[in-house]
């Protein structure tokens, strides 16, 4: 099975989320991750959803069957190449002070930081992508995690091209 990224522009209107999860459900796809919040433009949103398909052919299905949802203005597939793709996360753990200040070095290893410092836990956040937040677990998972919580994966193309430009501009269009 492959996992591909959805970059899906709607119309920032009550009920479309549940239109586009109800349409996966019925088909019986399963979304893997999913982000959703509104764009530099208030009445556009991006919903960004990372779902597991056994082939390209049901790829495909799932954008045309996107497309015909009156809602959705623009469809756009964004691989490793052609985006920026970030997750965040905020994981506590269990920590005496004997190994605090080891779980603090190799979240600065990561690039994370402490957000919340208890008697015998703390709570440090990450950003990166999926890849490096799988990493920082492993080297983490030792220790104690008590809880986990991850976001939704986002992502942008990379270069100067805009998705919601070309969704105004364009009309309604799946792009591959």
């Amino acid at each position: 099975m492959s996992t591909y990224t959805l970059s899906v522009l709607v119309e920032n209107k009550p009920g479309v989320l549940a239109r586009i999860s109800g349409l996966f459900a019925r088909r019986g796809f399963n979304i893997e991750s999913l982000a959703v919040g509104q764009t530099e433009r208030p009445e556009i949103s991006r919903i960004t959803l990372q779902v597991g398909v056994e082939s390209e052919q049901v790829l495909e299905q799932i954008t045309k069957q996107l497309n015909k949802l009156v809602e959705v203005l623009k469809i756009m597939e964004l691989d490793d190449a052609s985006a920026v793709r970030r997750e965040m996360v905020l994981i506590k753990l269990k920590a005496d002070p004997a190994t605090r200040s080891q779980i603090i070095e190799i979240v600065q290893l990561f690039r994370g930081k402490t957000v919340d410092v208890h008697a015998d836990s703390l709570v440090v956040e990450a950003t990166g992508s999926p890849d490096k937040l799988d990493a920082l677990l492993e080297m983490l998972r030792p220790y104690g995690i008590r809880e986990l919580v991850q976001s939704g994966l986002v992502a942008v193309g990379r270069g100067s091209k805009s998705l919601t430009d070309r969704a105004i501009k364009g009309g309604r269009q799946a792009i591959r």
